[in-house]
């Protein structure tokens, strides 16, 4: 006996794997935050991911990419300094403004976590053929892209 699998019923087994995806990936986020400083708070990780990828930028470009206020943005900007993570310059182009990037030291434990993120998940997907893993790549690049989601890529 065969069982048809209508789109709501494909698009509700959808949210469900999504919500999985997102409690898991929260839970790890705060594990990355303090395998790379016991005292980072998760949402200082993400910034500090963020200055990693894209800087040296300003505080003030986070305040679109994370939708909070300047103010909040700083707190975290000042929470990473304050942590030896991040180092604040002049801004060459405008000696009014700093620019951010992240410190020696936060470069070296970023690193570091990322490493042992990657075996971790060669470990645990060692039996997906990379094919499969292309696929699954593409295919979240696809839904994020469908949702409008902005990509840091």
């Amino acid at each position: 006996m065969t069982t048809t699998i209508t789109r709501t019923d494909a698009l509700k087994d959808l949210e469900v794997e999504v919500g999985v995806l997102i409690r898991r990936v929260r839970r790890v986020i705060g594990e990355r935050a303090r395998a790379v400083h016991p005292d980072l708070l998760p949402s200082s990780y993400l910034m500090l991911s963020h200055v990693h990828d894209h800087g040296p930028l300003r505080a003030s470009a986070m305040c679109a990419v994370f939708e909070i206020d300047k103010g909040a943005i700083s707190r975290q900007v000042q929470h990473l300094i304050d942590l030896g993570l991040v180092d604040r310059a002049p801004d060459p182009e405008d000696g009014r403004a700093t620019l951010l990037s992240v410190s020696e030291e936060g470069v070296r434990r970023l690193e570091t976590v990322a490493e042992e993120r990657r075996e971790l998940l060669a470990e645990r997907l060692e039996d997906w053929p990379v094919e499969e893993l292309q696929e699954f790549a593409v295919s979240l690049r696809r839904y994020n892209d469908a949702l409008g989601i902005p990509a840091d890529r």
